[in-house]
């Protein structure tokens, strides 16, 4: 009678465990583990870049199209109470909400900048605060854009294992036509 498991047709020879083959396969994933769960943290992180960079891009377009509706807003007075409620608002996500979204995120990074399309070269323009410009408080008109940033980034730190890494700051930037008066 045939043994069947040394059998070739079973394909058993050749397959004896060497003492020598469990040692460098144990070496081999004490090589690899590290650099696999580095990639892995490295994609926790992206991530989380990524959907922190979304939320930051969602809170200026919420203020944006906020503020794009408004009527009679004056874009030149730094000090407009409309504009520092809806910049509070739409930090926190509701008027009762005491924590902001983000943390660290503040009104004082947030810029606001309005735009008129040059008649003459067809391009948009910086609008001047002035009766020729956007300011509605001396006779300006109104401007034909807003755009809504956080010119010196908001900063955020990668926490990867090993790796000392410097904030990188996200600067995200919408612009809205401007659809009040």
């Amino acid at each position: 009678m045939k043994h069947l498991s040394n059998s070739p047709q079973n394909g058993a020879r050749g397959r004896g465990n060497k003492p020598g083959r469990v040692g460098s396969s144990m070496v081999e994933a004490a090589m690899w583990i590290p650099i696999l769960v580095i990639m892995l943290v490295g994609m926790v992180e992206l991530a989380r870049v990524s959907y922190t960079y979304y939320t930051l891009n969602k809170i200026l377009y919420t203020m944006a199209r906020y503020l794009g509706t408004q009527q009679g807003l004056n874009f030149c007075d730094t000090g407009s109470e409309s504009i520092e409620t809806a910049k509070q608002y739409v930090l926190r996500g509701s008027p009762e909400a005491t924590e902001a979204i983000l943390p660290n995120l503040t009104s004082d990074m947030i810029e606001i900048r309005i735009e008129r399309r040059n008649p003459d070269s067809g391009e948009l323009e910086v609008c001047e605060c002035s009766d020729a410009g956007c300011d509605a408080s001396v006779g300006g008109l109104a401007p034909d854009y807003l755009v809504i940033s956080i010119p010196d980034g908001y900063p955020i730190r990668l926490n990867i294992p090993t790796l000392q890494l410097e904030p990188v700051p996200l600067r995200p930037q919408v612009r809205v036509p401007y659809g009040g008066t």
